[in-house]
């Protein structure tokens, strides 16, 4: 996930409530769409994360949803996410390079996703670094995407430039195989408002869950320690405060068509 860029709110605000969320006219309107629909048989989904933790942050529900189906999943991790917090000595670059890639396969196995089903593919690009690079990223992609293929990935308007590249870098390359591809708002949670006319009502669908899904989507979530852990010495938040989780963790995910 990462901290998110945009001016205002920055991320050490709390940004927009869950209850204002709650209270929205636009959420509250969404139809819903059955993401085995999105992804019949025989089909393959492919989640490009931006970070550790986005495939569950954006879609965990889904991913419970498509593994249980016994769909082909494949899940490219765009970064190593090392760089979510600046200047730690608690979390240096060298120890998040390697603890958050295995947070993220611990959330898998909380979710129910068989590693052993997956095709997961690690990109090595810069955290926080990706857009500079993104002709790279459209190419990778595109290399480990097949006709046919229905990719996740996130907005490209999702408020931090790690999000954004990685949106238009898979809208790109699923553009040049005769893939589909989907969008997942992430950081839109928090600077958005309710009835904000900047983001795609009209393209957006609810993924309903289940009480259970959701339960077992929070437990995942839980498996990012360092994301969950801010650094007091180094004048950082946790990147996911109590009010960050509430608002990813609510009865349904949105998925822009």
């Amino acid at each position: 996930m990462n901290a998110a860029n945009k001016p205002d709110p920055i991320i050490g605000h709390q940004g927009t409530s869950l209850l204002q969320w709650q209270h929205s006219r636009h959420l509250a309107a969404l139809d819903s769409v059955d993401v085995l629909s999105l992804v019949p048989p025989g089909v393959r989904a492919v989640i490009v994360a931006p970070h550790p933790d986005d495939e569950v942050l954006g879609c965990g529900g889904m991913l419970q949803l498509l593994a249980a189906a016994g769909r082909q999943l494949q899940l490219i991790s765009v970064t190593d996410g090392s760089a979510s917090h600046p200047g730690s000595e608690r979390w240096p670059v060298e120890r998040l390079s390697v603890v958050r890639p295995q947070e993220s396969a611990e959330a898998l196995r909380r979710l129910g996703v068989p590693l052993h089903r997956m095709k997961w593919l690690r990109g090595g690009f810069s955290d926080s670094q990706v857009a500079a690079d993104e002709p790279s990223l459209v190419a990778f992609i595109e290399r480990h995407l097949r006709p046919g293929d229905v990719v996740f990935s996130t907005w490209c308007e999702d408020g931090h430039c790690d999000h954004e590249a990685a949106g238009r870098a898979s809208i790109e390359a699923a553009r040049r195989v005769g893939a589909t591809c989907h969008e997942l708002p992430v950081w839109t949670w928090h600077w958005a408002s309710p009835e904000d006319a900047s983001v795609p009502w009209q393209r957006a669908r609810k993924i309903l869950l289940s009480p259970e899904q959701v339960a077992r989507k929070r437990h995942a979530v839980h498996a990012f320690a360092s994301q969950l852990e801010g650094d007091p010495q180094a004048g950082l938040q946790p990147v996911l405060a109590p009010y960050v989780l509430d608002r990813l963790l609510q009865p349904f995910e949105v998925v822009f068509l």
